[in-house]
C-alpha cells in the first residue's frame, strides 16, 4: 500500500506565502505524475499544479507565477511553493500521486493524501 501524508497548510494574510509538502511513503519503485489539486467549500475539486517525474509541470490558469510546484524523486516528496496568495486560494489542498511502480512489479493509480487546510485571511 501506499500513503501521502502532507504538511504546510495553515493561516495567511493576503500576500502571504506558505509551503506545502507531502510525502509518499510504502513499497514505492518509482511515481510517474505528482500533483496539488484543491477543493474550496460548494465547489468541486480542481487542479492546481502536477508534475512528472522528468520535470514537467502544468499549472491552472489562476495561479501560474504564483505558485511553484517542485519534487524530490529519492524522497517521493512533492511540494507546492504558493507566493502571493489571495483568499480566492482558500481551500482544502489535496496530494494526488498516480502511475507509481511498486517494489514487487505492481502498477497503482490514483492515490490521495488526507487534505490540508489552506485559509488565506486578514
Amino acid at each position: 500500500q501506499v500513503q501521502l501524508v502532507e504538511s504546510g497548510g495553515g493561516l495567511v494574510q493576503p500576500g502571504g506565502s506558505l509551503r506545502l509538502s507531502c510525502a509518499a511513503s510504502g513499497s514505492i519503485f518509482s511515481i510517474n505524475a505528482m500533483g496539488w489539486y484543491r477543493q474550496a467549500p460548494g465547489k468541486p475539486r480542481e487542479l492546481v499544479a502536477a508534475i512528472t517525474s522528468s520535470g514537467s509541470t502544468n499549472y491552472a490558469d489562476s495561479v501560474k507565477g504564483r505558485f511553484t510546484i517542485s519534487r524530490d524523486n529519492a524522497k517521493n516528496t512533492v511540494y507546492l511553493q504558493m507566493n502571493s496568495l489571495k483568499p480566492e486560494d482558500t481551500a482544502v489542498y489535496y496530494c494526488n500521486a498516480d502511475q507509481i511502480a511498486t517494489l514487487d512489479g505492481f502498477g497503482l493509480y490514483d492515490y490521495w493524501g488526507q487534505g490540508t487546510q489552506v485559509t488565506v485571511s486578514s
